[in-house]
């Protein structure tokens, strides 16, 4: 009887002490099946381009297929519901932009989204500059010329943003307040597509969206770089000027930040990280990024978490500002 006794409490013992085990060893095999990344963003925008680079690099590196899946609407609201509501194993992944870190409160349902509280930051991906396009046929050749006209005629030049609330609009509010001018707001909620039909149309005047997601339509002619907002020229396209060269200042940078959702363990959260940094440095992963004006934002979870938190409180006065405009109306 003591000897059974004993030979059970040194089994629990061992078991006990293989717990702490179980998890680097669960992570060390993950993944062994395809892995769902959501995205709150509409497919052929600017931050879909980029992260379907990405999850590319990603499958090549783990040998797994890595599928995006497209969730967007309410503003974030849909696609954090869903990631939210995925098993927390490691094989959902949330990779939400900016805008629902940056989202008016009540705006919408459960946003803007908090960390860690909502999910469990895992790293970043890339910075999309945002950009600012036009119709060739407006006969407008530099950014200069556009606040100049703009001052002529307010409320006169409408843009298409892709989403109230999101950074594309922050921009544009941004840009009129530096600029001095007003100008006439028009939003789309299934990406740029639309917009830049309504544009080559002449039904819209410009554009203000990620330069990835427009890179196409510059390359082509079919719409107009005028300038991108970033902090300098951008090295695969430096003839393109940047908006602070004609306003001192001004940069604005999209952004996604990959999440998890809560009671993900921290093995796998840890190794979804590594991998990801691994797959954002290889050169053809950066170079594909660049091409299209996005560069890679390699991050830890607390990096990244620590972005997140420093980006909230930039864009602050912005938000204000928006949601004073909407207690108008």
């Amino acid at each position: 009887m003591v000897r059974s006794y004993a030979r059970s409490t040194m089994l629990l013992s061992l078991l006990l002490l293989a717990l702490p085990l179980a998890e680097p060893a669960q992570a060390q095999a993950y993944p062994t099946k395809p892995v769902t990344i959501i995205s709150d963003s509409a497919p052929g925008s600017a931050i879909d381009t980029s992260l379907r680079i990405i999850a590319d690099g990603l499958s090549q590196h783990w040998g797994q297929q890595v599928v995006v899946l497209n969730r967007p609407g309410a503003g974030g609201a849909i696609s954090a519901k869903v990631a939210a509501e995925a098993l927390p194993d490691g094989y959902t992944v949330y990779a939400p932009a900016l805008s629902v870190f940056l989202t008016i409160p009540g705006k919408a349902p459960n946003l803007p989204l908090q960390l860690p509280r909502d999910f469990v930051p895992i790293g970043l991906t890339a910075d999309q500059p945002m950009s600012i396009g036009i119709n060739p046929k407006l006969g407008i050749n530099n950014l200069a010329e556009l606040i100049a006209r703009a001052k002529k005629e307010p409320d006169k030049i409408s843009y298409a943003v892709t989403g109230v609330g999101r950074l594309t609009h922050l921009t544009g509010e941004l840009l009129q307040i530096r600029g001095d001018i007003k100008l006439q707001m028009v939003p789309y909620t299934g990406g740029s597509a639309q917009a830049i039909a309504d544009i080559i149309g002449g039904r819209v005047a410009m554009v203000i969206e990620g330069y990835s997601g427009l890179a196409g339509t510059y390359q082509s002619g079919t719409l107009k770089a005028l300038a991108v907002a970033s902090e300098k020229r951008l090295p695969h396209i430096p003839d393109l000027p940047t908006v602070a060269e004609t306003l001192p200042g001004f940069v604005a940078a999209g952004w996604q930040c990959v999440v998890a959702p809560v009671g993900t363990p921290e093995a796998i959260v840890r190794k979804v990280s590594d991998d990801l940094r691994a797959v954002l440095v290889k050169p053809e992963v950066k170079d594909k990024l660049a091409a299209r004006g996005s560069y890679v934002h390699p991050a830890t979870p607390a990096e990244a978490l620590a972005f997140v938190r420093s980006q909230q409180e930039l864009w602050k006065p912005a938000l204000e500002q928006v949601e004073m405009q909407f207690k108008k109306k």
